[in-house]
């Protein structure tokens, strides 16, 4: 990373430039270094970007869940004093972002979900790589991206470690389960909230089907392809992903 972390009592953040708040919400395996493209060029658009580590494998077994995820975020938002924020989520993030949107429609201004789950139900527990070699779990998370090579070495690394950590497994399988029970395809229709969808065309975990159902059960969605993408977006083709936002930020008065 580079910029340092700040502590305030239970939350562990990235804060960078001032203007309307973005929070951004990794996911499951997603480290804050996944939006380095955002954190980089939003700040200069008169953007505040906040991007806190969300507590996937600290909470207790029985909060491990997208509800109380979401609830982590909401008391981020207090502890920020911010009045409303623009909540930016990737895969679990995308979740988590569109759950607290519901549940706290009053401190959420607008959304932007990339790779979403929510709808799909094997976005978190099929996609998940179970226990298995080293080479499994290359191929798993090479799959999550259009080109490979983006599933770097340390990248690998830091999944095949998650999965055979019995405390992170345990809780990864609990967040699965959790993502398929909080299902969202009832909620979608009474979410007025202004939403961006941004979706590689090339997703594998969550195909571009589950962006289109977003869109046609969402009130006020607008639907954006990236070509030649996979499930992060925001890493694979930052600078397209960028303009993408930046623009629909600034046609909706954002």
């Amino acid at each position: 990373m580079k910029h340092s972390l700040k502590k305030e009592g239970k939350f562990t953040y990235l804060d960078i430039g001032e203007g309307t708040p973005i929070i951004i919400l990794h996911g499951l395996m997603g480290g804050l270094s996944n939006f380095e493209g955002v954190t980089d060029f939003f700040p200069e658009k008169g953007y505040r970007i906040l991007l806190p580590e969300l507590p996937i494998y600290k909470m207790s077994l029985l909060k491990t869940n997208v509800k109380h995820f979401s609830k982590y975020v909401s008391d981020f938002i207090d502890h920020m004093g911010f009045k409303e924020v623009i909540l930016l989520g990737n895969s679990l993030g995308g979740h988590i972002g569109l759950y607290c949107t519901k549940s706290f429609p009053e401190k959420i201004k607008a959304l932007v979900i990339t790779g979403s789950s929510g709808l799909y139900e094997s976005a978190m527990g099929g996609s998940f790589p179970k226990r298995g070699s080293y080479e499994y779990v290359q191929q798993k998370a090479e799959d999550v991206f259009y080109d490979p090579a983006i599933a770097t070495k340390e990248l690998v690394d830091e999944v095949f470690e998650s999965i055979n950590d019995r405390n992170k497994l345990i809780r990864t399988l609990a967040i699965a389960k959790s993502a398929i029970r909080h299902n969202m395809a009832k909620d979608l229709p009474n979410m007025n909230t202004p939403t961006c969808i941004i979706w590689g065309k090339n997703d594998q975990v969550t195909p571009p089907n589950v962006a289109e159902e977003f869109d046609e059960l969402l009130p006020d969605s607008d639907l954006y392809w990236i070509d030649k993408c996979g499930h992060a977006a925001m890493m694979e083709h930052p600078d397209e992903f960028n303009n993408i936002l930046s623009a629909w930020l600034s046609e909706r008065k954002f």
